[in-house]
């Protein structure tokens, strides 16, 4: 049964198999005795055999077609391998009748095979006429669709073709001679094409043009870009990849179905491919020596940089002007640096295709040829080919003629000003030095001949050398006026603005950055190229000494001495009042402040515009402030001095005195004064008794220096208001002065090198200063500021002094037990209230309202101390004059009252005090005991003792013994509060 499977399983089996399995079943059959086991044997074969028949009829039904198939491909295969065999015996029998043939007409046929080989070569050369005859059509096509490459294989390969193959044609010889003419314009043409992806084909700068002057001239513009003088193509910029990335095995192929111009490198790339196949390469990278070509590359680069410049000034002009308007007369900068911009923008374009061909020409001849020179036998490079050295070169140079132009070099630099501000600690000096004086012919002549060493040869030298010697001459205004701009056929250059020292400020970033990328181009040997070398020269020994002067002259003129009484006319003028409005402030500030103010306003942003130059300019600010600072306090003592003596009023001696300026200055009033400047009012900073013991401790201080005097000289106070007012407007100037400077010092302060760190760059922020310099700024803004702090309190004080100097002769010098008609007012008094008028009238219009009032403040506490501390030295009183000194303190106190807007309760307790004369001192006694003292008791005894010398009835012994009963009674009083 397992075998009767596997025939089953395995209809595939291998024959070895099947005949090993037919020998071990008639093994069986034959070894078997058993019949009932043979039949049994027999049975299981012929059920087995049935099976597999049964198998293979259903895989002949399965596969009939099939199986049809391959019977009728088989006979069909075999019909047609028998054809065959019949055909090729066919062949044999005639290959065999037919060199039976040919070796009977061998000598026939061997000579028409060679006329047939003569026809042949005859149609082949005919064939190449016709071709030759078509080559100007087709290269006339060529040359329209600007497919070069095509143009120059088809131009080389027929002169040829003509001086080798066609030589002895004579029909060809003017087609040759026409060929070989058009191989020169072909030459030409190239190179014109070349100079045109280079010069001509950068992206459009005049799009900024249009976008910035579209309000005014925008269909200029378009007019002029649509005309086809001017008109320039548009490159597909994204094909333009950088010439680091070009392949240099790329071989360079050329699409005729395709815009040869959309790719520019690819354009370039086929424009320098086609003058290799002319072999014109040297002749385009360097023009011939021997025959000066004018066509060259490299003598074409200065040339096409100036029509650049002279393209992108006309275009400026006809953007920006209006109809018979000139821009050459204006002082505009902002027009030159807008021309600046593009002039980069396109010089870098320039650059770029200049890459490119020299990428192109390094595919081309990737190693220069040498030679051996015939003296020295040292290998020399032939250097056909120019670099970007030369090209950056040119660039530089036709960028100084320009600066050159518009920074009007020649002009300022005949008229530049000596300094006045360069003091020995600062380095100042050095960016004004005068420039040697030029050497004679003579002279010159003599030290070229003692020379010890020349620089000819340094990278420096000749790269400017080689800009002379293509140019044979470097004079400013003929050559950019003249050589360069007639070559390109633009006539007279367009100024763009009024050539200006000054317009260095509006180009000096973006013209720093062009430098900068100039000189990561260019290996300089220094460092520093040759255009940074100008601006370098210009800023230094022109711009700065030129600043120096404008900024010298016009604060001299501000701070000019009047010749005849040799007074500062700086203290004398304001400015009026559209100023103070623009300036933001509500009392007059000096003009000569403002002046000094706009002048360091101006180097600010010159310390902005020109930021290389930063810590040069704050030197520069410095020596103004220090100049300026010298003549305030100079113009201070002049006010406060005695004439010609050392000796200065009252208050100015007080204002300087460390110990009482201390002292002011802790008190309430000055704190309160310096918050509201802060404008921080929100806290107290003392209730109103500690501010009345602080002011009585001024009064007592002031009186305790000013009232044993007999009387105050009239030279030691301000007599002149006018020279108040002055004061009052240099402390206000200067505190506004000092306040803006401080803001300045803030912002340098946060740029300063150690602050670096934390601080984001920006391009119009303060440049980085050095230490030495910002803290010399800040001494002087403090020096201004304490000037405008000493002013002040010697207004403060002036004031107060005045006040003795008229009340002290009230108590000294006047009668106060006369008749009854001499009740008016103390003259004294009427004139202490003229003069506190008169200068209430100058100060309020020059102070602001808050000084003002520290002015005046707590002047009535001083008034009656003054008053009330005089009463020891009267002799007598009487009735009279009892109400004679009432009507004083009544009239100063309606006098205070309408200059502080405020009554002054203190002229009450004064004028209360001498009411007290009214009474016997029994009475004041009873009047303590009964309502407590309102006065010290030194104050009392003062009263008891005018009492008893008013009052001769009245013996010292009675005064003692009511002096005893007073210290008694103040004593008690004292102790019963106390408790």
């Amino acid at each position: 049964m397992d075998e009767t499977e596997r025939i089953t399983t395995s209809p595939s089996s291998k024959g070895r198999e099947t005949s090993e399995f037919l020998m071990r079943i008639v093994r069986t059959l034959s070894h078997s005795a058993d019949f009932e086991q043979r039949e049994k044997e027999k049975a299981r074969i012929d059920k087995a055999y049935k099976q597999s028949d049964k198998k293979l009829g259903e895989l002949v039904t399965a596969h009939y077609e099939d199986l049809t198939k391959v019977t009728q491909d088989f006979s069909r295969m075999s019909k047609c391998i028998n054809d065959s065999r019949e055909r090729i015996t066919k062949i044999r029998e005639d290959l065999s009748s037919c060199k039976t043939l040919l070796h009977c007409k061998r000598d026939e046929l061997r000579r028409l095979w060679i006329e047939g080989v003569e026809h042949k070569a005859m149609v082949a050369l005919l064939d190449q006429v016709e071709l030759i005859k078509e080559v100007p059509v087709k290269l006339d096509n060529f040359i329209i669709s600007k497919h070069y490459l095509h143009a120059t294989d088809l131009l080389v390969n027929a002169v040829a073709k003509l001086e080798k193959p066609l030589a002895g044609i004579d029909a060809l010889r003017d087609l040759k001679a026409e060929l070989i003419a058009r191989n020169e314009q072909l030459h030409e043409t190239l190179i014109e094409e070349l100079n045109k992806q280079i010069y001509a084909a950068v992206p459009d700068q005049s799009a900024s043009l249009k976008r910035s002057s579209s309000y005014r001239r925008g269909s200029n513009l378009t007019k002029q870009l649509s005309d086809p003088e001017c008109k320039q193509t548009k490159p597909n910029t994204e094909m333009l990849k950088p010439p680091e990335m070009m392949d240099l095995n790329k071989e360079i192929k050329e699409d005729l179905n395709g815009n040869p111009e959309e790719n520019p490198a690819h354009f370039i790339a086929v424009l320098v491919e086609a003058l290799f196949v002319l072999r014109k390469i040297p002749d385009s990278a360097e023009r011939n020596k021997k025959m000066k070509d004018p066509l060259g590359i490299k003598s074409k680069i200065e040339p096409e940089l100036s029509a650049i410049v002279a393209r992108t000034s006309q275009q400026v002009v006809d953007s920006y002007a209006q109809p018979g308007e000139s821009l050459s007369s204006q002082n505009q900068p902002r027009f030159l640096l807008e021309l600046l911009e593009n002039v980069f923008h396109q010089f870098r374009n320039v650059a770029t295709m200049h890459k490119i061909v020299l990428r192109n020409l390094q595919r081309i001849i990737p190693t220069p040829e040498e030679t051996v020179d015939e003296v020295s036998g040292v290998p020399i490079r032939n250097e056909l080919l120019y670099d970007m050295n030369d090209v950056w070169s040119k660039i530089q140079a036709v960028l100084e003629l320009v600066l050159r132009e518009y920074l009007d070099v020649q002009t300022s630099s005949r008229q530049r000003a000596p300094t006045s501000f360069d003091e020995p600690s600062t380095d100042i000096n050095s960016y004004f030095s005068k420039k040697k004086p030029t050497k004679s012919k003579k002279d010159k002549g003599k030290s070229d001949k003692m020379s010890l060493f020349r620089f000819d040869a340094s990278i420096h030298a000749m790269s400017t050398n080689s800009y002379v010697d293509d140019n044979m001459t470097f004079d400013t205004g003929n050559l950019f006026h003249v050589n360069l701009l007639s070559e390109v056929g633009l006539g007279k250059h367009q100024m763009v603005c009024k050539p200006s020292v000054n317009n260095i400020t509006a180009i000096f970033m973006p013209l720093e950055a062009f430098i900068k990328e100039v000189e990561d181009a260019v290996a300089c040997q220094d460092g520093t190229s040759s255009l940074q070398s100008f601006v370098t020269e210009f800023i230094q020994n022109i711009f700065l000494g030129q600043v120096h002067a404008t900024v010298s002259s016009s604060i001299a003129a501000a701070t000019k001495v009047d010749e005849e009484d040799g007074s500062f006319d700086a203290l004398r003028h304001v400015v009026d009042h559209k100023t103070q409005k623009d300036l933001g402030v509500t009392r007059p500030l000096l003009t000569s402040t403002v002046t000094v103010d706009r002048n360091i306003q101006k180097l600010q942003e010159l310390m902005q515009s020109l930021p290389t130059y930063g810590d040069q300019f704050l030197n520069m600010i410095c020596n103004i402030l220090k100049e300026y600072r010298d003549t305030c306090n100079s113009a201070y003592r002049g006010i406060v001095q005695i004439e010609s003596d050392e000796k200065r009023v009252i208050s100015a001696t007080w204002a300087k005195d460390e110990d009482i300026s201390r002292f002011l200055r802790s008190l309430p009033s000055w704190r309160s004064l310096q918050m509201s400047e802060r404008q921080d009012l929100s806290k107290k900073l003392c209730s109103e008794e500690e501010i009345r013991t602080l002011n009585s401790k001024e009064a007592l201080i002031l009186i305790s220096n000013l009232s044993s005097e007999a009387i105050i000289p009239q030279q030691e106070i301000i007599t002149d208001v006018t020279q108040m007012r002055t004061i009052a407007n240099v402390h206000e100037s200067l505190e506004w002065f000092a306040g803006r400077l401080r803001q300045f010092c803030q912002l340098l302060s946060a740029r300063s090198p150690t602050s670096m760190s934390s601080i984001e760059l920006s391009t119009r922020e303060y440049p980085p200063v050095s230490d030495k310099s910002l803290e010399s700024l800040k001494m002087l803004v403090k020096d201004f500021q304490d000037l405008a702090e000493i002013c002040l309190l010697l207004l403060h004080l002036e004031v107060r002094v005045h006040c003795f100097y008229f009340l002290l002769p009230v108590a000294k010098q006047s009668n106060y037990a006369g008749p009854i008609d001499d009740l008016d007012p103390d003259s004294n008094v009427l004139k202490l209230n003229k003069d506190l008028s008169a200068m209430e009238e100058m100060l309020v219009q020059s102070l602001q309202p808050q000084k003002f009032k520290y002015i005046f403040e707590s002047l009535g506490f001083l008034v009656s101390s003054i008053l009330m501390s005089s009463i020891q030295y009267l002799k007598k009183i009487n009735e009279n004059g009892i109400k004679k000194m009432c009507r004083n303190l009544f009239a100063i106190q309606q006098n205070l009252t309408n200059i502080t807007m405020a009554r002054e309760t203190d002229l009450d307790h004064a004028r209360q005090y001498y009411e007290l004369l009214y009474m016997n001192p029994d009475d004041v006694l009873s009047l303590i005991v009964e309502k407590g003292p309102d006065y010290s008791y030194t104050e009392y005894v003062s009263l008891f003792q005018l009492y008893q010398k008013s009052h001769p009835h009245i013996k010292p012994a009675n005064l003692d013994t009511l002096l005893h009963k007073l210290e008694e009674v103040m004593n008690k009083t004292q102790n019963g509060s106390s408790a």
